[in-house]
């Protein structure tokens, strides 16, 4: 899990914006709004946590290398941790997903200003 790729991937979203928080936690938000967190710990586990559907929650922890994400729990966040052997791809489709959860959730005016900021682009 290159953080390069996930990063690039991540800002390719509309309104998406990095920091770094809590540490060495690199997270990814559309306005203000979480929907991954990178750690760059490089003793840390636990990689990468990000927001899923509630339907998918329990089918992705049965993966031995995917658990509850810590504190985001609660909130269907799952934790992939360092070493699964998911590829890009289904990584790519699980952020897309935490992203388009989050995105949702913005009042319509906020989603409207986003989409024609970005769509003149």
């Amino acid at each position: 899990m290159n953080v390069d790729i996930i990063r690039e991937y991540c800002l390719s979203f509309p309104g998406a914006k990095e920091q770094i928080q809590w540490g060495d936690n690199l997270l990814f938000k559309v306005e203000g709004k979480m929907f991954l967190l990178y750690s760059l710990n490089n003793e840390a586990i636990n990689r990468i946590s990000l927001k899923c559907l509630p339907e998918k929650f329990s089918e992705l922890i049965e993966n031995e290398c995917i658990i509850q994400a810590p504190y985001f729990a609660r909130n269907k966040w799952i934790c992939i941790q360092d070493g699964c052997r998911m590829n890009i791809k289904e990584i790519k489709e699980l952020i897309a997903e935490s992203y388009r959860l989050v995105f949702e959730k913005l009042p319509v005016k906020v989603k409207k200003e986003i989409e024609l900021k970005y769509t003149k682009k």
